[in-house]
C-alpha cells in the first residue's frame, strides 16, 4: 500500500514552501527566554560575583581608582569567561536537542518521505504507523485496523479505533499510534493543535537534579556559608583592630573571595555538556545531558538479539512444510503448490507496507514466486496486532467478490496451541524447529483460517488455524560483536541478552560470537512464575533470556536494579518502551527504533552500532574521572589560597594582609580555565576500560580521594608559608615577601595542573597525554606572571618588588617540592596494584 495506492500526491514542494509562511512551524513555542539575559541574572546572583561587585565599590569609593579599574575589568573578564563557558554549554544542548527531533512520513508529490516533524506544514499529508506519536492534528483520509491511545489529551488510556467513516475521525498531536496504519491531512500544527493549546503548562516543570549535581550544589552552598561567615568574623577582628570600616571591610572580602570553589558548578556544566556534544559527534545521541555521569557506572547491558546482536538484514532462508514434512532452503526456483501457498500466506500476514525485516523478506519472496499479484485487489479488513505470550499476528484480507485470506504468522508454540494437529504433526513440527533454530535461523509458524461474517473474535487465538509450516530466516551476527562483547566483559560489564526469540537459535548465535554462559537460560514464562527473592538470584547468574514480552523485560530490569546494578538496556520496538523508561540508561536504535523507543529512551545510537556503546560508556568513565580531577584540583589549589590569607591575619604576622582582592581575582581568572578547559579536554586513561565500573552512590569522592586532595592543599600552604617565613627571616619587605609567596603559588598551580592529570600514572606518562590545551594554558599563565613581575607599571600596580634570580628560583623550587610529592604516592600505588595483580594470577594458575 503505497501513497499511488492511495490516489494521494500530497502537497508540491511550492506548496508546502507558501503553507510554512503562511501558517509556520509545526513546534510547539513557549514562553520566549532570553538565554542571554537569563544568564546575565543567574551570574549576578552568584555569590563570588556580589563580592568582586563590593570589593570594587570599595576600591572606588576609596579613591584607589587603580584598583577599582582593575577590579572592573576584572569583573568582565570573569563574566565573559563565565557566559562563554555557559553558551558552548547551551549549543551543545541545544544541538543535541535538534538530532532528538522526531521524524515523521509525509506523502507529498506523490511521494512517501520522511521528514523531522517540525517541518510538517498545514495541508499535509501525513502516514502514521502503529508504534509512532502523531505529529500534527488531522483528519483520517485513510486507514487499516487503526487505534490510538490518547491518553495524554484525554487521560484515558484505552486505545480508540478510528477511520475516516467514524463519526470521531479526527487525531491529534502527541497521542500514540497503537494499531495499524492511517493517512490522514494535516488541520493543525505547533500551537494550534490541542496539545499546543494546554501545553502552556510545560514552562513551569522544572528538571529534577541528579544526585551528582545536587552534592556539588550542597558543597559549593556549604562553602559560601563558610566563607560568609569567616567573612563577618575577619571583618569583625579587622574593625576591632584598625577602627577603619572599608579597609577592614575589604580584607574580609579578599578571604571572602578565596573561600568560594565557583569554578565547580561551571566545570560540572561544561563537562556534562560538552560530554554530550562529544558523543554526538560519535554517533551517539544524549537526551540528557545528566544521562552522561551515568555511562560510568553501568556494570550490566541488556541487550536484544535482533538488529544488534546481528545485523538486521533478514533473508529467508528456509521454509518447511508440514504435508509433506520436507525443507526447502530457498535455492530451488521450482516450487510446490504447496510451497507457493506457504509463502503466500507469508505474506498475507505481514503488514501491506512492511518495514520490519523480516516482512520485506516475505514481500520480495511473494513478487518472485511467478504467480499473479492479488495484492492490488485485496483490502485488509481486520488486523490482530502482534500480541500473545508467544506472540503471533493475523490479517484479514477481502477482495471485492466477497473473498477472503485469514492468514497468521508467529512463534510456533502459539500457532501450535491453536491449530488442529494431531500428536504426530505436532512432534514433526517441534523436530523441524529444532533442526532450524541449530542452525541459528529464526523460526515463525505459518497458518490460515476460515471464517464467515463480520462478527470476528475477540482474540486472533479463538480462530482454529491450519498450520501450514514454517518459515525460517537467517540474520548475522555483526562482524565486530565478538570485539564488542569482549571489551565489555574487561571493564567488568556483564552481557544479558533479552529476546522475544527462542532458547535454541539465540544459544546458536550465542556461541557462533562467544558469548560467555550462553548455557544458561530463562524463557519469559518461567521468569514470570517465579517470586521476587528467587528471580534477583536468577537474574544475577542467567545471561540469556528468550521469549521475552513487555511485563518479563520489566521484571528483569527491575530484578537487577533490586541487586543494586545499574543497568543499560537496549530496545527498539513499541513493547520496549517500559523496560527503556525503567532502565537507568535506555538506548534505542536510530534507524529501526520506533519513535515510542526513542522517546522513552535516554540514548540513541544514530547508526543502530551497538559497538558505539563502549565509546559512550568509556567517554562517561573518563568524563567522571576527569570531572574529578577538576574538582580535586580546585579543592586543593583553595586551600592554600584560603590559607595564607587566613593564617598571617589571625596570628597577628608582620605582614597580615599579603594579599588582596586583586591578588585573588588574578588566581581565579588563571584557575577558572586550568580546570573547565584543561581538564575536560583530557584524554581517556588506558587502564579505564580495564576496570570495574565506579560504584554507583551518594557521596562524589571517597574519603581517600579526598583526603589525597586535602592534602595536596596543605602541603602547599606549608610551602608558601616556608617562604613567607624566609622572607621575615631574612627582613625583606612586605612586597618582596608577596612577590616570592605570590610566584611560588603560580608555580604550584602550574605543577598541580600537570601533577593532577592522572592520580595513577607518572608525570612522565601524562606529559605524552594528547591535550594542546595544557601548554597553551600554562604557557598564557607563565606569560601574564611574567609580565606582573617584570614590567614596572604591572609590579608597582600588584606591590610586587623586582626580586633576584635565587629567589625567583628558590620559590619554583618549593612549589615544585610543594606539589611532586604525589609522584611517590602514584609509584607506590601502582606497584600494590602489580602486586595484588601477580598474585591473583598466581591463583589462578
Amino acid at each position: 500500500m503505497t501513497s499511488k495506492n492511495h490516489s494521494i500526491i500530497g502537497l508540491t514542494n511550492i506548496e508546502v514552501e507558501q503553507s510554512r509562511i503562511q501558517n509556520g512551524v509545526n513546534s510547539i513555542e513557549h514562553q520566549d527566554r532570553n538565554n542571554l539575559l537569563s544568564s546575565i541574572i543567574e551570574m549576578v546572583k552568584e555569590p563570588m560575583f556580589l563580592l568582586l561587585l563590593t570589593a570594587t565599590a570599595i576600591y572606588f569609593i576609596t579613591a584607589d581608582y587603580g584598583n577599582g579599574i582593575f577590579m572592573g575589568v576584572a569583573i568582565v573578564l570573569v563574566s565573559t569567561i563565565s557566559l562563554y563557558q555557559e553558551s558552548k554549554s547551551r549549543n551543545a544542548i541545544e544541538a543535541l536537542h535538534k538530532l532528538t527531533q522526531p521524524k515523521s512520513k509525509v506523502i507529498r508529490e506523490d511521494e512517501l518521505i520522511e521528514i523531522p516533524s517540525e517541518e510538517i506544514v498545514l495541508g499535509d499529508c501525513i502516514q502514521c504507523e502503529e508504534g509512532t506519536f502523531v505529529p500534527a492534528d488531522g483528519i483520517i483520509i485513510q486507514s487499516n485496523d487503526f487505534s490510538v491511545n490518547e491518553s495524554i489529551i484525554t487521560g484515558e488510556s484505552l486505545a480508540v479505533f478510528k477511520s475516516e467513516k467514524s463519526k470521531n475521525n479526527q487525531i491529534f498531536q502527541g497521542t500514540i499510534v497503537a494499531s495499524g496504519l492511517a493517512i490522514c491531512k494535516v488541520n493543525a500544527i505547533g500551537n494550534q493543535t490541542q496539545l499546543g493549546k494546554i501545553g502552556k503548562s510545560l514552562d513551569d516543570i522544572v528538571e529534577e537534579k541528579t544526585p551528582l549535581q545536587i552534592q556539588i550544589r550542597n558543597f559549593v552552598t556549604k562553602m559560601s556559608l563558610i566563607g560568609l561567615v569567616v567573612f563577618i568574623l575577619v571583618w569583625g577582628i579587622n574593625f576591632y583592630n584598625s577602627r577603619i570600616l572599608l579597609d577592614s571591610l575589604l580584607k574580609a572580602l579578599t578571604l571572602a573571595m578565596s573561600i568560594i570553589p565557583e569554578e565547580i558548578p561551571v566545570a560540572f556544566a561544561t563537562f556534562m555538556a560538552l560530554g554530550a556534544w562529544r558523543l554526538m559527534k560519535t554517533g551517539i545521541i544524549v537526551k540528557q545531558t545528566k544521562t552522561v555521569e551515568t555511562l560510568g557506572s553501568a556494570t550490566v547491558i541488556c541487550t536484544d538479539k535482533t538488529g544488534t546482536i546481528t545485523e538486521n538484514r533478514m533473508s529467508l532462508a528456509q521454509w518447511y512444510l508440514l504435508t509433506t514434512d520436507s525443507f526447502n532452503d530457498n535455492d530451488n526456483g521450482n516450487l510446490s503448490l504447496n510451497e507457493e501457498e506457504l509463502l503466500s500466506l507469508s505474506m498475507w500476514s505481514s503488514e501491506p507496507i512492511p518495514f520490519d525485516a523480516m516482512e520485506i523478506a516475505l514481500h520480495d519472496a511473494y513478487a518472485k514466486i511467478g504467480i499473479k499479484d492479488e495484492r492490488p485487489n485485496y483490502k485488509m479488513i481486520h488486523e490482530y496486532p502482534l500480541s500473545g505470550k508467544p506472540p503471533m499476528m493475523t490479517h484479514i484480507f477481502e477482495n471485492k467478490k466477497g473473498d477472503r485470506i485469514i492468514a497468521a504468522k508467529g512463534a510456533p508454540e502459539a500457532l501450535i496451541a491453536c491449530s488442529t494437529l494431531s500428536e504426530k504433526q505436532t512432534n514433526q513440527i517441534l523436530s523441524a524447529i529444532q533442526s532450524m533454530s541449530e542452525k541459528g535461523y529464526r523460526v515463525l509458524g505459518v497458518g490460515v483460517a476460515h471464517f464467515s461474517g463480520n462478527d470476528y473474535p475477540k482474540t486472533q487465538q479463538e480462530f482454529i488455524f491450519d498450520f501450514k509450516g514454517l518459515i525460517a530466516f537467517y540474520d548475522p551476527p555483526k562482524a565486530n560483536i565478538k570485539e564488542v562483547f569482549e571489551t565489555f566483559y574487561k571493564a567488568g560489564i556483564q552481557v544479558k541478552i533479552v529476546t522475544g526469540d527462542n532458547a535454541l537459535t539465540t544459544a546458536t548465535i550465542a556461541n557462533q560470537i562467544g558469548f560467555r554462559n550462553s548455557g544458561k537460560i530463562l524463557n519469559g514464562d518461567e521468569l514470570m512464575a517465579m517470586d521476587d527473592a528467587a528471580l534477583r538470584e536468577k537474574v544475577m547468574e542467567t545471561n540469556i533470556f528468550t521469549r521475552m514480552f513487555p511485563e518479563a523485560k520489566l521484571k528483569i530490569i527491575k530484578a537487577l536494579k533490586e541487586n543494586n546494578q545499574i543497568v543499560a538496556m537496549t530496545g527498539d520496538g513499541v513493547n520496549d518502551g517500559p523496560a527503556l523508561k525503567s532502565a537507568h540508561i535506555g538506548i534505542a536504535m536510530g534507524k529501526k527504533g520506533t519513535e515510542i523507543a526513542k522517546q522513552a529512551a535516554n540514548l540513541i545510537l544514530i547508526d543502530d552500532d551497538f559497538s558505539k556503546m563502549t565509546e559512550a560508556i568509556a567517554m562517561g568513565r573518563k568524563i567522571y574521572i576527569n570531572l574529578k580531577k577538576a574538582i580535586q584540583y580546585i579543592i586543593s589549589i583553595h586551600i592554600p589560597i584560603i590559607l595564607i590569607v587566613f593564617i598571617p591575619l589571625v596570628l597577628g604576622w608582620i605582614y597580615p594582609n599579603i594579599f588582596s582582592p586583586v591578588h585573588i581575582i588574578f588566581l581565579e581568572i588563571i584557575m577558572g580555565p586550568t580546570c573547565s578547559i584543561i581538564y575536560e579536554n583530557e584524554p581517556m586513561e588506558s587502564h579505564l576500560m580495564s576496570q570495574k565500573p565506579r560504584p554507583f552512590t551518594n557521596t562524589f569522592f571517597s574519603l581517600k580521594e579526598i583526603t589525597i586532595s586535602i592534602i595536596q592543599g596543605i602541603v602547599i600552604t606549608v610551602g608558601l608559608l616556608f617562604i613567607y617565613q624566609y622572607g621575615v627571616q631574612n627582613t625583606l619587605s612586605e612586597n618582596s615577601t608577596r612577590t616570592m609567596v605570590f610566584l611560588t603559588l603560580i608555580a604550584s598551580n602550574i605543577f598541580l595542573t600537570l601533577a593532577n592529570r592522572s592520580f595513577y600514572y607518572s608525570i612522565f606518562t601524562t606529559l605524552k597525554y594528547k591535550n594542546n590545551l595544557v601548554l597553551f594554558i600554562i604557557g598564557i599563565t607563565i606569560a601574564v606572571t611574567s609580565s606582573i613581575l617584570f614590567v614596572p607599571v604591572f609590579r608597582t600596580f600588584f606591590m610586587f618588588d623586582n626580586i633576584t634570580f635565587q629567589k625567583t628560583g628558590l620559590s619554583i623550587v618549593v612549589g615544585f617540592v610543594s606539589v611532586f610529592w604525589i609522584e611517590f604516592f602514584k609509584f607506590f600505588r601502582r606497584k600494590k596494584e602489580s602486586e595484588l595483580t601477580k598474585s591473583l594470577e598466581i591463583q589462578a594458575d
